[in-house]
């Protein structure tokens, strides 16, 4: 897996935290790891966004932002509003096959969901993970309506022939509800395998040395890190 594309349920579940957690695994392993952003909305030219967030819990440098947008909009409607160019994914998918000729990983994060539009003809992250043959991990949240969310995401994959690399719950509350509870079988049913992770809410607020470690306790070994799934779901079973 030399290309990973970070995708979500929607926005704020929790995309860039888990992108730095796999980074920074992977750079404690000695791996040199980029992480691209394609498009960035809602901040200024000079405001940190989240090619920051992951370099400042991380540590890593090798970071990459295609384009910038002020309005807190999809890429497409950002641009279109901020009259600057839309982002080309086709031409960052060349970018990051060169990235990936060099890196041992490319982390590629993509904005809010996976079919959000990028440009005016609706290219989406989707695309731009078909362009690069490249795996894609599922950053989900874990309350209520995540299902039926989740669902639509996995049969948008799965309907244009792209390969999922996991689920990961992007935001887990130390007292997580019933639905939360109930949603991590089902989750892992309609993924077809074990849950690859769960990030402890208020996790992006940590020390990069702490984080180091949450990192590793919450994504699976595919990623680096002892997260056991059986143990999570038996922990957290309403019949428990």
């Amino acid at each position: 897996m030399s290309i990973l594309v970070v995708t979500g349920t929607g926005t704020e579940v929790g995309k860039t935290v888990v992108t730095a957690a796999i980074a920074t695994l992977a750079a404690a392993r000695g791996s040199s790891v980029a992480v691209v952003k394609p498009a960035q909305t809602g901040v200024g030219p000079d405001d940190p966004g989240d090619i920051d967030v992951v370099r400042r819990l991380s540590g890593v440098e090798d970071v990459h932002e295609y384009g910038r947008f002020p309005d807190p909009l999809s890429p497409a409607a950002a641009a279109r509003v901020s009259g600057l160019p839309p982002v080309d994914l086709y031409a960052a998918a060349g970018r990051i096959r060169q990235l990936a000729e060099t890196r041992r990983l490319v982390l590629v994060e993509g904005a809010g969901g996976l079919l959000v539009r990028y440009d005016e003809e609706g290219t989406t992250i989707a695309d731009l993970a078909r362009a690069l043959r490249a795996p894609v991990l599922v950053v989900a949240h874990p309350g209520l309506g995540t299902l039926n969310a989740t669902a639509l995401t996995l049969e948008a994959l799965a309907g244009r022939g792209l390969e999922l690399a996991g689920i990961v719950l992007g935001s887990w509350p130390a007292a997580p509800d019933l639905a939360m509870r109930c949603n991590i079988r089902d989750l892992e049913t309609l993924a077809a395998r074990p849950l690859a992770g769960a990030l402890p809410e208020g996790a992006g607020a940590s020390h990069p040395a702490e984080f180091l470690v949450l990192a590793r306790e919450s994504l699976g070994p595919l990623f680096g890190g002892t997260f056991d799934a059986a143990h999570f779901r038996e922990q957290y079973d309403p019949k428990g």
